[in-house]
């Protein structure tokens, strides 16, 4: 049974042994810990709990802890208070507050420094800063010239710094693990192909469809096809398509950084394949030298700089198959003797 009582510093002790015998469970609505010190205070006071026999204080004791759901060890000091000063109050909060060395004024003429110096790191700005104040003789840096360099790194971080500031950091660029970033090695061996996407341009808001333009490093069989758009759904099935058209077998695939080709999907193909998947190096334009030749002297010569709609990229495929690369690797001189 749970009952709930709004006067229980008006209890008895012999009400409070009753209620203590009994399996009955009072529940005591309280908004702040005042009103519990308070109604502590009350039983306390009411009863004389100085007066009272051992036997008595330990009934109050027990009944205000289960009433107030207050362990013993807090019961014991909350009663000491009342013994002491014959009142419970809370204690104020006494949080340490340390004064500010630097105001407003301070990190405004921070910023303005970092600015004109192009955030130098924190040493070297102590040393400007002391430096405008014992050699220049400038009274706005008096407080900043003892500033330390760990204090200095705090106050940049701060609201009213950052208020000042606005800082633009560039895109970084972040790693991925797709393909290995080396030149390809074919040593003599035909079968590694170097690959590389070629733009038909946009008009009126529209974008021109894909070429895909395919080399091999050693023979110079070349394959090309034609997508609607760069992404998985309409590239990996052309690309496919494409690597049938060699007449011997794919050993390596070599690209640029494009995320055209450094993606899972055509990483997944090729592993499947066991073909070797590498990549263009940072700074070595001669990489991929070979394939972007071919597209000016190849796809560009033919098929033009002229605007061709997406939505003509399987016409253009189907033209590619059929006519463009059998004409490019059996009718169109392209071998030497040396």
């Amino acid at each position: 049974m749970q009952i709930i009582m709004r006067n229980i510093e008006k209890l008895t002790l012999s009400e409070m042994k009753d209620f203590l015998s009994g399996s009955r469970q009072i529940e005591w609505k309280v908004d702040t810990i005042e009103e519990k010190y308070r109604l502590i205070d009350g039983v306390l006071c009411r009863h004389k709990y100085s007066k009272l026999c051992r036997k008595e204080r330990g009934t109050v004791r027990t009944f205000l802890e289960k009433v107030t759901s207050t362990s013993t060890s807090q019961m014991t000091r909350l009663i000491g208070c009342w013994q002491q000063d014959r009142t419970i109050k809370r204690k104020p909060v006494k949080r340490p507050r340390f004064p500010y060395l630097f105001g407003q004024a301070d990190v405004v003429l921070l910023a303005s420094t970092d600015v004109a110096h192009q955030d130098l790191s924190g040493p070297a700005l102590c040393r400007i800063l002391k430096r405008e104040y014992e050699v220049f003789g400038n009274q706005c840096y008096q407080r900043l010239s003892g500033i330390s360099v760990s204090h200095l790194y705090n106050l940049r971080k701060s609201p009213a710094y950052l208020k000042q500031r606005v800082r633009i950091e560039p895109t970084r660029g972040t790693p991925v693990s797709i393909a290995e970033r080396r030149k390809p090695d074919p040593k003599g061996k035909p079968g590694y192909i170097r690959v590389d996407t070629v733009h038909q341009g946009n008009k009126d808001g529209k974008h021109g469809l894909y070429h895909i333009n395919a080399v091999d490093t050693v023979t110079q069989w070349q394959v090309v096809g034609c997508v609607e758009a760069i992404s998985e759904q309409h590239l990996l099935p052309v690309l496919e398509a494409m690597l049938h058209q060699f007449p011997f077998r794919i050993l390596g695939f070599h690209c640029d950084n494009g995320s055209e080709f450094i993606n899972y999907q055509v990483a997944g193909m090729l592993e499947k394949l066991f073909i070797e998947f590498t990549k263009s190096r940072a700074y070595r334009t001669t990489d991929n030298a070979l394939v972007e030749g071919k597209n000016g002297a190849v796809v560009r010569k033919h098929i033009g700089y002229g605007f061709i709609a997406s939505e003509h990229a399987e016409q253009v495929q189907k033209f590619f198959t059929a006519y463009f690369n059998p004409y490019l690797n059996f009718h169109r001189p392209c071998g030497f003797a040396t």
